[in-house]
Order: structure tokens, then sequence, then C-alpha cells
């Protein structure tokens, strides 16, 4: 590969990267099992708890 098609290669790739950290996430963040489980405990008290008399 010639120095001027690696030099020109190398940019782009940089570009790029540089435009997908700037881009909006599409994903959402990774939720443990553990912490939807605690969530969904504080969410609904009522449901899920110690047997009420």
């Amino acid at each position: 590969m010639n120095r001027r098609k690696k030099i020109k290669q190398l940019l782009k790739a940089h570009a790029k990267k540089a435009s997908a950290k700037l881009a909006p996430q599409s994903k959402t963040r990774y939720i443990s099992k553990a912490d939807r489980l605690k969530l969904a405990a504080e969410s609904s008290p009522d449901s899920t708890g110690s047997p009420q008399s």
C-alpha cells in the first residue's frame, strides 16, 4: 500500500471514530438483573416484602 493511501485510510478511520463518539447513543445503559430486581422492589413495596398481618 503506498504511503498516501495509508495516511488517507488512517485519517478516515480517525474521523469515523470521532464522529461515532459525538453521535447520540442508540443503546440504553445495561442494568444488571440484581439491580432490576432491586428497582422493582423499591417501586412496589406492597407486592414484595414481609407478609403483613
